[in-house]
């Protein structure tokens, strides 16, 4: 699949570079996808790409440039009337997500001299925050008022298909713009002309509110599966639509958000990124964890006297450590996936809370059994220390790892739903903040229990 897109590209890349004849980058245009074009510019000099345009037009180019993650370099080599063209052209979500990368001064006078149109939808997706659902919608929809016949509404259709493409769903509006409304393009076509208009709209219609925060919406979004979604205003005029596109590039950037927050980051990061943006995205949560790192180390430091005693159990810090992380990372990530479902009952996340608990229980009598005869075996033999001794480190070696264990699931299910409970965002409980947490856990368990089995008890320092 791979080869096959790359081979596009070279042909396209093949062909400009063959011959600057305008017919041959019309033909280019027809034969190709808009998207293997796109990939061809970066491979192509200033001056064939000056030529392309200027064969394609502003219309066709603009279809091309909406597939480009970063058109800035390219619109420095166009006069700035040209560019005004080229995005005038474009979707409006699309040309807000070209002038985001564009210099702000040049952007504005790009924006000055688009149509009032164009103008005024662009200043309108940019007036929302970029956590708000508006900031994610397009103006390219079909809309028709309630009352007409069926020939009047296909005639008002075709219209604005000139203009719009998204045109599987057509809405219906009342007399003050208001959503009344939405109807399969389908049903439209084939609706023979004495049927009433009525019939075919469904008035109960999913739609999402402008101001609403993309991830409290995004659930109701990809539940109805629709191929667009009416954004509305508080007085209920749609002003734009969310399509299924959007939708994708939506849950794309949630998941690269959750991502970076799993990873302790309180952003995403891109190559470009400054050393200072990169710094103050990874700074917050380093110093939180930091506080914690000491914390743990302060625990450690009030055993001192154990390891003076039995210097080996040092050895096996790690391991606890270590598995405990590992297990409250797993349940953590199992617990974002399920809490996913806001309709998720109390009993049925006690239900998970037991769960994982069984599960941490399970394997960790399951490792506690191996851990028990697998270090005995070598602190005996390779340690050499006495047999009894031997096996009463890794007997506190496996009881520890198994209360970490379950601890550690406790913590990786408990945290996230907790965060959730607050209304924050689950990812939030990130796996370094669960990692440390348990990290504490386990030095207790695992020291405590040294300092109980093997000294007090077992009188073995």
């Amino acid at each position: 699949m791979n080869a096959m897109h790359t081979n596009y590209v070279e042909e396209i890349v093949s062909l400009i570079k063959s011959s600057q004849d305008s017919g041959i980058f019309l033909e280019i245009y027809e034969t190709y996808h808009d998207n293997d074009i796109a990939e061809a510019l970066e491979f192509l000099t200033s001056d064939e790409r000056t030529a392309l345009y200027d064969a394609l037009g502003a219309e066709r180019t603009s279809e091309i440039f909406a597939y480009l993650e970063d058109a800035t370099p390219y619109f420095e080599e166009i006069k700035l009337e040209d560019a005004a063209e080229i995005i005038e052209n474009m979707d409006s979500d699309d040309a807000v997500d070209i002038l985001e990368n564009i210099d702000e001064e040049i952007g504005e006078k790009l924006v000055d001299l688009l149509d009032e149109e164009a103008s005024r939808d662009i200043r309108l997706i940019q007036s929302y925050d970029e956590d708000e659902i508006g900031s994610k919608m397009t103006t390219n929809f079909i809309s028709i008022k309630k009352g007409l016949t069926i020939r009047q509404a296909m005639k008002a259709m075709i219209t604005q298909a000139e203009e719009n493409d998204n045109i599987y769903t057509v809405y219906v509006c009342n007399e003050d713009d208001s959503l009344y409304g939405a109807m399969d393009l389908k049903d439209l076509i084939v609706a023979r002309e004495h049927v009433d208009l009525e019939d075919l709209i469904s008035h109960a219609y999913p739609h999402v509110y402008d101001h609403e925060k993309v991830s409290d919406c995004l659930e109701k979004i990809r539940d109805y599966a629709e191929d667009s979604i009416p954004v509305l205003d508080d007085k209920n005029r749609i002003l734009g639509v969310i399509t299924s596109q959007d939708i994708i590039e939506v849950v794309d950037d949630e998941m690269s958000e959750d991502y970076a927050m799993l990873a302790g980051l309180t952003a995403g990061e891109d190559l470009d990124e400054s050393l200072t943006d990169s710094m103050k995205k990874r700074l917050p949560w380093l110093i939180i964890l930091l506080g914690l790192g000491i914390g743990v180390s302060a625990v450690v430091g009030m055993f001192e006297a154990v390891v003076d005693q039995i210097a080996v159990i040092v050895c096996f810090q790690s391991l606890i450590l270590g598995m405990a992380g590992n297990v409250g990372t797993q349940s953590l990530a199992v617990t974002i996936r399920v809490l996913m479902d806001e309709n998720l009952k109390t009993s049925q996340k006690l239900q998970l809370i037991f769960k994982e608990m069984r599960v941490g229980l399970c394997n960790g009598l399951l490792l506690g059994i191996v851990s028990f005869v697998f270090i005995g075996l070598y602190v005996w033999i390779f340690k050499k220390y006495e047999l009894m001794f031997s096996f009463a480190v890794s007997g506190c070696v496996g009881i520890a790892l198994l209360i970490a264990m379950v601890i550690s699931s406790l913590v990786g299910t408990l945290i996230p739903i907790f965060f959730n409970k607050l209304k924050i965002d689950p990812a939030v409980a990130s796996g370094p903040l669960i990692t440390t947490i348990n990290d504490l856990v386990a030095v207790i368990s695992y020291y405590g229990l040294a300092w109980l089995l093997l000294i007090q008890i077992m009188q073995l320092g």
